[in-house]
């Protein structure tokens, strides 16, 4: 994903990190000097660069001094903990930021399809074709008995014959809108049948059946 890539921790940070988790538990204690960086730089197999800028990190944070021809002193075990619990926090802001832009992406590609298959859907039933039934589009009377009443209520169907495949609202269009529907006024409602089942709906929808 552009501009989002997997976050990989560098390795200077990983060595800061340790080095904190061993002051932090008492491992290296307070008040005791590390070994020379070139000595670290064998021991965690990088280059004495790595280990100069974890130094850096960790002598900014007050976790360590570094003195000149003295070698590197262990100040605090607290600026351990606390550096720490810091980089963790902003790691896992780093990392909850991420996955919400990976969601945010596949929510997108998601929209987009829905809304391509949507309108394949749509131009399947607004245009006339010889491989498919032919919807008729039957618009409410505005005192139909049927508004404010659902589909499931009505037992449409049962009662007509007629197979309801949308309900055209001014400009949108519900697609199959289940049992659960409310018909309302000025609805234009796309069913599938024969003349009879047309004529039984037409019927229905006027209070006459």
């Amino acid at each position: 994903m552009a501009g989002w890539e997997s976050y990989t921790m560098p390795r200077y940070l990983k060595i800061a990190m340790d080095l904190a988790a061993r002051i932090a538990s008492g491992e290296i204690p307070e008040g005791s000097r590390l070994k020379g960086r070139s000595t670290l730089a064998t021991e965690y197999n990088v280059s004495p660069e790595t280990i100069r800028r974890s130094m850096s990190i960790l002598s900014d944070k007050n976790v360590l001094k570094i003195m000149l021809g003295s070698g590197i002193v262990i100040l605090s075990k607290e600026n351990a903990i606390q550096f720490i619990k810091s980089f963790k926090d902003d790691e896992r802001v780093a990392d909850l930021r991420l996955k919400l832009a990976q969601l945010m992406e596949k929510r997108s590609g998601m929209d987009e399809e829905i809304l391509s298959l949507t309108k394949q859907i749509i131009d399947m039933y607004r245009y006339k074709r010889s491989d498919l039934i032919t919807p008729v589009e039957i618009p409410l009377p505005g005192k139909s008995p049927i508004i404010g009443k659902s589909i499931g209520e009505l037992e449409i169907w049962h009662n007509t014959g007629a197979t309801i495949i949308g309900v055209v609202q001014q400009k949108d269009i519900i697609l199959s809108p289940g049992p659960y529907y409310e018909f309302c006024a000025s609805d234009r409602v796309l069913i599938v049948g024969d003349e009879n089942v047309i004529e039984r709906f037409n019927a229905f929808v006027n209070g006459i059946l």
